[in-house]
């Protein structure tokens, strides 16, 4: 059940890296990859640790979609379809980030916040 309410996390992390697959930077969708599998840890640095790399993804979505844009209109090219495709995946990317604060995903991640730490 976990895995339907990450789905929109694990989408904007598949996204991401097939973006930096497209640009053949292996290293980045190796470590987006890898790091699929700290959502499975349940700490409460997991979603928050998630939180910061889709922020950064959304940087980089606004960054590629600035860069397009001005390559685009430079040539002549239509921009407007690119520029709502580009938003809407960087929206995407926003929402994952704040859906992690959803409380059904907070109680699976601080089920342990009760216990004493050692």
């Amino acid at each position: 059940m976990m895995l339907l309410r990450l789905l929109p996390v694990i989408l904007s992390a598949l996204l991401l890296a097939a973006h930096f697959l497209r640009r053949e930077a292996y290293l980045p969708v190796l470590l987006i990859l890898v790091m699929l599998l700290i959502l499975f840890v349940r700490k409460a640095w997991a979603p928050r640790l998630w939180q910061a790399i889709l922020g950064l993804g959304a940087l980089v979505w606004i960054d590629t979609t600035l860069a397009v844009l001005r390559m685009r209109q430079a040539a002549g090219l239509p921009w407007i379809r690119m520029a709502v495709i580009m938003a809407v995946v960087t929206l995407l990317a926003i929402f994952s980030a704040l859906w992690l604060e959803n409380p059904r995903i907070k109680t699976f991640y601080n089920r342990n916040s009760n216990l004493p730490r050692p």
